[in-house]
C-alpha cells in the first residue's frame, strides 16, 4: 500500500499514483456537485441559485482547509522519503494537536460570520435564505471535513492513493442517497443537501481513520512520540498555512467576481454555477496530476534526488499539457450535455450563457496546466510561500475583471475572469519554479561534495 517515489521510472511512477488518485477526485467532484445536481432537478432553478451563489464562500472556507491539510502532510512525504520514521509519528501527532485547535477555532469564526458575508457577496433577497441554510451546515460540519483530508493526505503522502479512494467511493454513494432521502421523501430542501454532505465526510473520514491505525503500524505511537513539539508545530504551520492562505486567496478573488456576476441575475449566477461545476470535472486530470507532484517531490526531496525531482515535473508537465488539449474538445464539444445533470433541458438561457463560459476558458487549459503542476511541486519543495504569493496575483486579476469589467459589460467579461487570472499566477510561479530548481541543485551539489569528502577521510 505504501509507496516509495524515489525509485522507478519518474512517468510510470507518476501514472500509477495519479491513476487512483484522479478516481478519488472524481468521486470527490461528483459528491460535492450531488447537492448541486439534486437540487437544480428536485428544488428548482432559485434553489439551485442559492447553492451557487455560496459556491465561492464554500471554496473560501472548505478550500482553505484542504490547503492547509495538505501543507500539514507535506513533512510526513519528505520524512517518508528520508526513512525517518521517529520524525514521521512526532509529525502525526502533532498534526492532530494543531488540527483539533484550528478547527474549533474555524468553525466559530465562519459560522458567526457567515449572514454578514452573504449581504457582502449582494446575495439576491428571493436566495438568501436558503443560501445562508445550506452554508451555514456545511459550516458547522467543518470538523468532519478536517478528519477526512488529515488522514487521507497522511495516508497519500506515504504514497497511496488507493486506500482514500474506496473509502471516498464508499461516500459518495452515500451523500447521493442521503441527498436522494433527505431531499425528495422528507423535503428538506437545500438543508437536507447541506446535512447529507457533512454526514458522508463524517463517515469517510473515520473509515480512514479506522484503517490507519489497522493498517499502518510505521504511524502507530511509541514512547515520546506524543509529545507537544512547538518546533515541529511551526513547521506544520509553516507549510500548512501559505497553502491555506493561497486557497484563501485565491477563493476571496472568486467571492469578488461572484459578488459582481450575482447583480446580474438569478439567470447568471444559475450559468456561473454549472459552467464552474462541469469545468472542474474536465479539468480534473489535470489538477490531479499536479497534486501527484507535490508527493512526488516531497518524497524526492527528502531523499535529496535532484535529477529525479527535475524529470519527474517535465513529466508531469508533458502529461498535463497533453490532456489539456483534450479538455479542450471535451469542454466545447460535451460541455452543453454535461450541463444537463444540473438543470432541466427548457432553461435553454442558462445552458446558452454556461456553454459560453467553457467556449472561452477551454482556449486556456494549457495555461491551468502550468499552475496544477508549478504550484504543487513548489509547494512539495517546501516553497508553500512562493505559491502563496501567486495566488495574490490571481486574487487581483479576478477582482480587477470583476469590478473594472462585469458591472460593466456583464456576463461576456465575467467568462474571461478566469483566464486571465491563470495568467497572472503562472507570470509568479513559472520562473519561481526554476530558481528553487537551482537552488536545490546548489544545496544537493554542496552535501554530496561534504559526502564524499568523508568517504575518502
Amino acid at each position: 500500500m505504501v509507496k516509495d517515489m524515489t525509485k522507478g521510472n519518474p512517468m510510470k511512477i507518476i501514472i500509477r499514483f495519479c491513476l487512483p488518485l484522479m478516481m478519488g477526485n472524481l468521486f470527490q467532484q461528483f459528491y460535492n456537485m450531488a447537492d448541486t445536481i439534486i437540487v437544480g432537478k428536485f428544488v428548482g432553478k432559485t434553489a439551485l441559485s442559492a447553492v451557487g451563489s455560496v459556491g465561492p464562500l464554500n471554496f473560501l472556507v472548505i478550500g482553505s482547509i484542504l490547503g492547509l491539510c495538505t501543507g500539514f502532510a507535506i513533512p510526513i512525504a519528505q520524512s517518508f522519503g528520508a526513512q525517518d520514521f521517529k520524525k514521521l509519528r512526532k509529525i502525526t501527532a502533532n498534526i492532530i494537536y494543531t488540527s483539533i485547535a484550528m478547527g474549533v477555532l474555524l468553525t466559530i469564526a465562519v459560522v458567526v460570520f457567515t449572514k454578514p458575508l452573504l449581504r457582502v457577496l449582494n446575495t439576491p433577497d428571493d436566495i438568501f435564505r436558503d443560501a445562508y441554510n445550506y452554508i451555514v451546515i456545511i459550516f458547522i460540519g467543518i470538523g468532519a471535513t478536517m478528519l477526512y483530508n488529515i488522514v487521507s493526505s497522511i495516508i497519500r503522502s506515504l504514497g497511496d492513493s488507493k486506500t482514500p479512494l474506496y473509502f471516498l467511493i464508499f461516500s459518495s454513494f452515500l451523500n447521493i442517497g442521503l441527498d436522494l432521502l433527505l431531499i425528495i421523501a422528507f423535503k428538506m430542501g437545500v438543508r437536507g443537501a447541506a446535512i447529507a454532505t457533512v454526514i458522508s465526510q463524517l463517515v469517510s473520514g473515520i473509515l480512514c481513520l479506522v484503517f490507519v491505525i489497522k493498517n499502518y503500524p510505521m504511524l502507530h505511537f511509541q514512547e515520546g512520540d506524543r509529545k507537544v513539539d512547538f518546533k515541529c508545530i511551526k513547521e506544520l504551520v509553516g507549510n500548512g498555512v501559505p497553502m491555506a492562505l493561497q486557497c484563501s486567496i485565491t477563493a476571496v478573488g472568486s467571492v469578488m467576481l461572484q459578488s459582481c456576476v450575482n447583480t446580474l441575475g438569478s439567470n447568471a449566477i444559475a450559468a456561473m454555477t454549472i459552467g464552474g461545476k462541469t469545468q472542474l470535472m474536465i479539468v480534473l486530470p489535470s489538477e490531479t496530476i499536479g497534486i501527484t507532484m507535490a508527493t512526488y517531490c516531497g518524497q524526492n526531496l527528502g531523499a535529496k534526488k535532484y535529477d529525479r525531482i527535475k524529470k519527474g515535473v517535465l513529466n508531469g508537465t508533458i502529461l498535463g499539457i497533453a490532456y489539456s488539449f483534450v479538455a479542450f474538445f471535451i469542454a466545447r464539444y460535451l460541455g452543453s450535455y454535461i450541463g444537463l445533470l444540473f438543470i432541466d433541458g427548457s432553461e435553454t438561457a442558462v445552458l446558452a450563457l454556461s456553454q459560453r463560459f467553457l467556449d472561452t476558458c477551454s482556449w486556456f487549459y494549457p495555461v491551468l496546466t502550468f499552475i496544477f503542476i508549478y504550484r504543487n511541486s513548489l509547494q512539495g519543495l517546501g516553497y508553500g510561500t512562493t505559491a502563496m504569493f501567486a495566488g495574490f496575483f490571481e486574487l487581483a486579476a479576478r477582482g480587477g475583471v470583476g469590478f473594472g469589467f462585469v458591472l460593466k459589460y456583464g456576463f461576456a467579461a465575467a467568462c474571461f475572469a478566469n483566464p486571465v487570472a491563470w495568467f497572472a499566477a503562472d507570470f509568479l510561479l513559472v520562473p519561481a519554479y526554476f530558481i528553487v530548481m537551482k537552488k536545490l541543485k546548489r544545496q544537493f551539489g554542496q552535501i554530496e561534495q561534504v559526502e564524499a569528502g568523508a568517504k575518502n577521510d
